[in-house]
């Protein structure tokens, strides 16, 4: 399968449990693989044929900014449901990180990651 990367998305968003985390926005970072079959585009040199890369980062963006979620777990969820809309999406794997996380240690920060297949 082939696979478009996009690596270190990033955007403010208000999620999280603890009031102090729904109180104001934090920096979020995505990385996303998507897997489709990606031959027609390679043959063809054509927008049509491939997946967007720019209609994906602006559309994972919203989710950040707009929606909100207490839990990571959560978001990287609503991400890749987002992707899936296009029928050529065949996988998409997700990290979502927290940058700051509310934490009493050095932490550079939080993340999850899920792989989610159409079925």
């Amino acid at each position: 399968m082939d696979e478009i990367q996009l690596r270190g998305l990033r955007a403010l968003g208000v999620h999280g449990v603890l009031d102090e985390e729904r109180s104001r926005a934090q920096p979020f970072e995505v990385d996303l693989d998507v897997r489709a079959d990606l031959s027609a585009a390679g043959a063809s040199d054509a927008l049509d044929d491939t997946l967007d890369y720019g209609a994906i980062a602006t559309a994972v963006e919203s989710v950040i900014r707009d929606e909100r979620f207490d839990l990571l777990e959560r978001l990287a969820e609503r991400i890749t449901e987002v992707v899936l809309v296009d029928e050529r999406v065949r996988e998409v794997t997700v990290v979502v990180r927290k940058l700051r996380p509310p934490v009493s240690v050095a932490l550079d920060h939080a993340a999850v990651r899920i792989t989610r297949t159409r079925r």
